[in-house]
């Protein structure tokens, strides 16, 4: 069976395309088949004027209008699309679903951020971890961060904060709201097993690959501190050309590197897992579960 998922965020669109099997213990694998992101750059629109201007309105036509080729020419069962913070808070979103669905026949949903914190969650990769720790998952986008508190075999806490590498960029976020963060982490991620994070999102995932480290190994957050002040003392050219990284990422990396860090340090955890995954990936799997009744 082939399925898709389409992850509309503040920075990016992706086409996640998987196929699922299932292996000798009766079990779903999801294998990707290919994965394609095109950065829109909605939240630049949305959090200054409250709207997507008409240019990225016709981007964002053109991408679905992509993707619909795409998900024919894999010829996929099902795809579920949805969006994010950008939408989330664009005044003229229903008039865009109105006009994508008119042009390309996707239907396009806007998911509250306990929605998002729920589906990323769906990758269920702490069930699979040992149950000698509790973690943190932090998936951080360009309008929102989500965390999901797991420990003791339970999912405990849940939360969507707006604070997003954009929103960052664009000076959006108040010390109230990143107080609200951290009294939040402080009172709902208390413990008795040591704690861990688990990061999700495309910035977590360039760091993991520029770190060289081996798939599995945690990063510090040392490691992190590290990064951030040398990506923070440097321009955004001599950022992309000695990290090799395409402008949309090298402008939002640093505000990223800043959520990881508070984020970990308000909760105590020293190292974070990335086993890159993503809202797309938690959406393959909502869709597989919600179509089969598992």
């Amino acid at each position: 069976m082939k399925l898709a998922a389409i992850d509309i965020g503040s920075n990016a669109a992706r086409l996640l395309i998987s196929e699922v099997t299932i292996n000798d213990n009766n079990k779903p694998e999801f294998n990707k088949l290919n994965l394609v992101r095109v950065p829109l750059r909605l939240g630049f629109d949305v959090f200054e004027s409250g709207v997507i201007e008409k240019p990225k309105v016709n981007m964002i036509v053109d991408t679905m209008l992509a993707y619909k080729h795409l998900l024919k020419a894999y010829n996929v069962q099902l795809v579920k699309a949805c969006a994010t913070s950008a939408m989330r808070d664009a005044k003229n979103a229903n008039e865009i679903i109105k006009k994508v669905k008119q042009e390309t026949g996707i239907t396009i949903e806007v998911i509250s951020g306990d929605e998002e914190a729920t589906i990323v969650y769906e990758n269920h990769i702490a069930e699979n971890l040992d149950k000698e720790h509790s973690y943190l998952y932090i998936d951080v986008g360009g309008g929102s961060t989500e965390l999901t508190f797991f420990s003791e075999g339970k999912l405990m806490y849940k939360e969507s904060f707006d604070i997003g590498t954009i929103r960052l960029l664009k000076n959006m976020v108040t010390e109230n709201v990143w107080d609200e963060m951290k009294d939040h982490i402080k009172s709902n991620t208390k413990s008795k097993l040591p704690m861990i994070a688990i990061g999700s999102g495309g910035n977590i995932n360039k760091i993991f690959s520029i770190s060289k480290k081996k798939e599995g190994k945690p990063l510090t957050i040392e490691l992190l501190k590290d990064y951030y002040k040398e990506f923070s003392n440097v321009s955004l050219k001599e950022r992309i050309a000695t990290y090799k990284l395409r402008e949309d990422r090298a402008d939002v990396i640093v505000p990223a590197l800043q959520i990881y860090i508070n984020v970990m340090r308000w909760a105590g955890i020293e190292e974070i897992y990335v086993p890159k995954i993503g809202l797309a990936d938690g959406l393959i799997q909502h869709l597989y579960y919600e179509i089969t009744g598992l």
